[in-house]
């Protein structure tokens, strides 16, 4: 009997249904016993977000300040032969729930243990990945796959679907021509490629080979022209975070007039200094030799290749 964990939280319910449609294969195998475990924050985080709650969790975010958390029902120290963790980004960070796991006690499960990563965003993930990494390693974890499933729409549609969805609730489509915010319904059912060949690796996971078992199925693939952009929107979150922490712990009120004034200050860098940045990002995605090796670094160990997809990748 192969044991696997699938430790997740999933705020808007997207996350959840990737990692249904991926495990959907190993839930149907008689030899596999998986236990699911959502991670819940005390109190809750709303979905929708009201604006002001929403830029609240941005300094505790990019500095990885954990809120509290439910204890988990899962035993932490069972003999797991695989752990698939999943997990959203929230301001070029994994999500505070995820966060707040990893720093917790109830992390040891994850001690000597193979980790799939599964990230489902908006489209930039790379950062949060690296932080992840680190944040694995620190648990003594062995980090084996990771998947990234992101917004179907382009990335200047996504800075108006994505902020729309998270406060109101509303995917979309919006104005007639924008998309619907989100991992579109065919990823997240094509995800189910990578259970199926999990699948066919149950003996080789039993026996406690190290994997990679997700190559050659277009399991990750970085867009080399979020990466500058990415660079600079941690810097920014980090000067502004700090001063919002230096006015309270979350919800003081004293935060509130910081986070108008920074609200004020990043729509006007989209609609000013964001183009100019990505036109200078374009251009150095293009002709990078660094960001090119980067980018191939970033998408270890899963890699970007579709080979297997003619195996694996069936509706």
């Amino acid at each position: 009997m192969t044991r696997i964990l699938v430790i997740q939280y999933s705020q808007t319910g997207q996350l959840g249904a990737i990692t249904r449609s991926m495990m959907a294969p190993l839930a149907a195998h008689r030899d596999v016993r998986i236990d699911w475990q959502s991670i819940e924050p005390d109190p809750p985080y709303p979905f929708p977000w009201g604006l002001l709650s929403f830029l609240d969790a941005f300094p505790e975010s990019i500095y990885l300040d954990p809120p509290a958390i439910r204890p988990p029902a899962f035993d932490a120290d069972a003999p797991y032969d695989l752990i698939v963790l999943a997990y959203q980004v929230w301001f070029l960070a994994p999500s505070l729930p995820i966060t707040a796991f990893l720093r917790s006690a109830h992390a040891r499960v994850l001690c000597g243990k193979r980790v799939i990563t599964v990230i489902g965003c908006r489209n930039m993930w790379t950062t949060a990945h690296r932080t992840m990494s680190a944040l694995l390693r620190e648990a003594g974890a062995h980090h084996i796959d990771n998947v990234v499933l992101t917004d179907q729409g382009p990335m200047w549609s996504t800075f108006i679907t994505t902020p729309w969805w998270l406060l109101t609730g509303n995917k979309g489509p919006l104005l007639g021509f924008l998309p619907e915010a989100g991992v579109s319904h065919g990823d997240i059912t094509r995800a189910a490629r990578f259970g199926r060949a999990l699948a066919d690796a149950l003996p080789a996971i039993t026996r406690g080979e190290s994997g990679p078992f997700l190559r050659g199925l277009a399991a990750v693939q970085v867009n080399r022209f979020t990466l500058i952009g990415e660079r600079i929107g941690e810097r920014s979150f980090r000067i502004w975070g700090r001063l919002v922490r230096a006015a309270g712990r979350p919800g003081a009120w004293l935060r509130k007039p910081i986070l108008i004034v920074y609200a004020l200050f990043l729509i006007t860098a989209i609609c000013t200094i964001l183009p100019i940045t990505m036109t200078v990002a374009a251009i150095a995605a293009r002709f990078s030799r660094r960001l090119g090796e980067e980018a191939v670094a970033l998408e270890a160990p899963s890699g970007s290749s579709g080979e297997r997809l003619p195996v694996y990748d069936r509706v």
